[in-house]
């Protein structure tokens, strides 16, 4: 019998990821996705926990469900399974349990590939709950099933877990665990797959995607450089990309990978989160805007057409007008394509959550603007720059009017072009014919 699963995801492309694979776990027992609560006999709100309020808006989402839930049973009788998964779920299960004890399964977001056993031991007559947020001896990727249905014309991989890093601001080694990084046999395997099934373009995931590691069929360790040049190989593969990159792990092999394998795409995002070496010290970068800057030279010189997107944090505490005036100063010497800014946020159980220099709301949000104001326009003449060019176009689905497709730039541009809906899965050349903040619009070349 046929049960509907609705899968609410929170955050970062690795939760997106993690609930495609949630899917394909669940797949076995019956169950198919559904794009809304209503009706669903489970629903998974896969959480992030990097930004504020994080868990407050899952406790919130939380309430709704049990509106949702006690009307299926009292109206219809039946058991609508709730579960928690993600970094929430790892960082906050007990406290989800006593909070929302109408919540069926927490689990953490290394141990989803359990979640058939977890489902087993549901018991609503008694409200037994189910919590698994430990950091198994098992890998995860090993238990794991193929894919049950093809993920489309781009789609994740993960190939790279968790963070040695510590950041003062960041939750994700205490949330994701200690960096692990998949074999090469199943990164491969999986790729050949999702490439089967009509993918071309794939993104390799990691917190700290080019830390990467991993042992090869024959005992070595090989490099992400190394893994993207074997995936290149493989036929039907056109685009590769990855993301999370530290500046600290662009080696050389990785920066050549850039000029030598064409289908590893121009755009690079490569977080920094101030241009105060003063404030980089304080969030434990171990970097400073200096070798940032010269990791970017060097990319430049091996691949001159090469974009770039960056993560910022405004109001870090003790940041000083000074501080965020170099950090203004890095983005206008860079040029980015296109950035995320945050205001910073105390994240509990992190060093600088603890630090009695925190910056005024206000002033966190004055700066955030400022800066915003100068990413917007750094990304607005980036995509007027590409005005009459022709490039290469993934057409990834039909577009939001009639008679409208949209796809993928090089350089991580959202297209809008007319053209039918025949289109998606293809590369095609595309010119340029008009830019926006956000977006192009092309035209069939």
């Amino acid at each position: 019998m046929s049960k509907k699963l609705f899968i609410k995801t929170y955050g970062c492309q690795m939760n997106v990821y993690d609930s495609d694979r949630m899917t394909d776990v669940l797949a076995p027992l019956g169950y198919s996705t559904t794009t809304t609560a209503d009706g669903a006999d489970m629903v998974i709100l896969n959480t992030c926990h990097i930004r504020e309020k994080a868990s407050e808006k899952v406790f919130s989402e939380l309430g709704r469900l049990r509106m949702m839930k006690d009307r299926a049973r009292d109206q219809e009788g039946r058991h609508v399974a709730i579960a928690v998964a993600g970094c929430v779920a790892q960082a906050e299960g007990e406290e989800i349990t006593r909070r929302a004890p109408w919540v069926d399964i927490v689990v953490g977001p290394q141990t989803y590939h359990r979640l058939p056993e977890l489902v087993s031991r549901i018991d609503p007559a008694a409200r037994q709950r189910v919590i698994d947020t430990e950091f198994p001896e098992e890998v995860k990727f090993d238990q794991l099933p193929g894919e049950h249905a093809p993920r489309g014309p781009a789609a994740f991989l993960s190939v790279q877990e968790g963070c040695d890093k510590f950041c003062a601001f960041c939750v994700v080694p205490y949330t994701r665990g200690a960096e692990f990084s998949r074999p090469v046999a199943g990164i491969l395997d999986e790729a050949r797959r999702l490439v089967a099934g009509g993918t071309c373009e794939l993104t390799l995931l990691g917190q700290n995607v080019n830390a990467y590691h991993g042992e090869a069929p024959d005992g070595c360790s090989w490099s992400l450089a190394r893994l993207v040049r074997e995936l290149a190989e493989i036929n039907g593969l056109a685009r590769i990309r990855y993301t999370t990159s530290h500046p600290l792990d662009m080696e050389e092999d990785l920066i050549l990978a850039h000029r030598d394998v064409p289908s590893l795409m121009p755009y690079l995002h490569l977080p920094v989160q101030s241009g105060s070496d003063r404030i980089l010290t304080a969030m434990n970068r171990r970097h400073t805007h200096d070798v940032y800057l010269r990791v970017l030279d060097r990319l430049r010189a091996v691949r001159p057409d090469i974009a770039f997107s960056g993560d910022f944090i405004v109001g870090f505490p003790g940041e000083t007008d000074r501080d965020f005036a170099e950090t203004l100063a890095l983005v206008d010497k860079v040029g980015y394509a296109s950035a995320y800014s945050f205001k910073y946020s105390p994240r509990p159980g992190t060093p600088a959550a603890n630090s009695s220099e925190q910056v005024p709301e206000d002033v966190k949000a004055d700066r955030l603007e400022a800066l915003q104001q100068l990413l917007n326009a750094q990304q607005l003449a980036f995509n007027k720059a590409s005005e009459g060019k022709v490039m290469d176009v993934l057409i990834e689905r039909r577009g939001g009017r009639p008679g409208q497709v949209a796809g993928r730039s090089p350089y991580m541009q959202a297209v809008n072009l007319a053209a039918g809906e025949d289109l998606v899965g293809s590369i095609i050349s595309c010119r340029v014919t008009e830019a926006r903040q956000n977006s192009v619009v092309g035209a069939v070349a």
